[in-house]
């Protein structure tokens, strides 16, 4: 039995990965199709390419996140908490794309573990231990963080960029915004691989733990290599829904305006994901600091009611993907002996 359910939790793992590519590729090509620095064709090409470059290399980060976050029950117990917790991500991760909203996978993952390993205590099984200050200090206050930091962060900095190019004509501001926009897709690319990666090769490694096949010492090369065909495949497939909703619903935004704003993100998710070890989601990060640069600018160019959809529906991606977890480990639990 603990086989068959370390073969799903892998299989939803690798459909996790697929899924966060597919969705979170519009982080990387929204605003760089929007102001027409790359075509779409193109963008999402470059965008697979850094994504599995950055995932491959996230490997050496993933024992951070395994060894220090959490730890999970051994056996069939600890394999059911990660597939309710997948399972939860997944459904998720679909409705928003169908609803064409830019949420957060971290968010969801991180709310479906944590409703199964309550839903696991409540019917008589381990507890997820771990849990403790270092987790809330680690994850949970860069995720919420994220957003804010990154809105600030792209508000200020077009006031540097924008005074930089007052002499310059309209026209040769835009082509060299768009020239630099192009490279700062690729880096958005690189840093969600990075961090996007390190989340299902911790995932699985969780999973070989608790089925007793890995002793955590180091990261399997195929466990990296699983990662980063995933999540590459799955930006090649590209969602279209959410990069509309980024670059057309949600905010007009100019060349410029649109390199400040990708590669102040790309910026964070680099020293989230290496100087500080800190989980920082790229749709959350991307999305705000795009609101941010859109709003510093001479005439309104933010959909408020799109704003106040998308934010209503980040507060609510921890505590829907949580409950659904929590039912999902309820159904699971008598195949798991308890």
């Amino acid at each position: 039995m603990t086989n068959f359910f370390l073969a799903l939790v892998l299989v939803c793992a690798g459909a996790f990965a697929f899924l966060n590519g597919f969705r979170d590729a519009s982080a990387s090509v929204a605003l760089a199709v929007r102001t027409r620095a790359l075509t779409p064709t193109v963008a999402v090409l470059l965008a697979s390419l850094f994504n599995f470059i950055g995932a491959w290399l996230s490997a050496t980060l993933v024992l951070a996140i395994s060894q220090t976050w959490l730890s999970l029950p051994a056996g069939t117990n600890g394999l059911t908490i990660l597939l309710a917790g997948l399972l939860s991500a997944i459904l998720w991760g679909l409705y928003m794309w169908w609803r064409g909203i830019p949420a957060s996978s971290t968010h969801a993952l991180v709310g479906g573990l944590a409703g199964a390993g309550v839903a696991s205590v409540a019917v008589g099984g381990y507890p997820v231990t771990g849990v403790n200050a270092s987790l809330v200090s680690q994850v949970v206050l860069p995720l919420l963080a994220s957003p804010v930091i990154a809105y600030i962060g792209a508000y200020l900095l077009v006031w540097p960029a924008t005074w930089a190019e007052r002499y310059t004509p309209p026209n040769v501001v835009n082509s060299r915004s768009r020239r630099a926009q192009a490279i700062a897709a690729a880096a958005v690319a690189f840093g969600h691989g990075l961090q996007d990666g390190q989340r299902t090769s911790a995932v699985v490694i969780l999973a070989l733990l608790a089925a007793g096949f890995s002793d955590g010492g180091s990261v399997p090369a195929w466990v990296a290599l699983l990662t980063a065909m995933m999540l590459s495949a799955g930006t090649l497939a590209g969602g279209w829904r959410i990069s509309y909703t980024i670059g057309y619903r949600l905010v007009r935004i100019d060349p410029l305006r649109g390199f400040v704003a990708q590669i102040y993100s790309a910026v964070m998710l680099l020293v989230g994901a290496v100087g500080l070890h800190w989980p920082v989601s790229t749709t959350h990060m991307v999305t705000s600091a795009a609101l941010g640069a859109g709003a510093n600018q001479s005439f309104p160019g933010t959909n408020r009611r799109w704003v106040i959809r998308i934010l209503a529906f980040w507060v609510l991606t921890p505590l829907a993907t949580a409950a659904a977890a929590f039912v999902l480990q309820l159904a699971l639990s008598p195949a798991a002996g308890f």
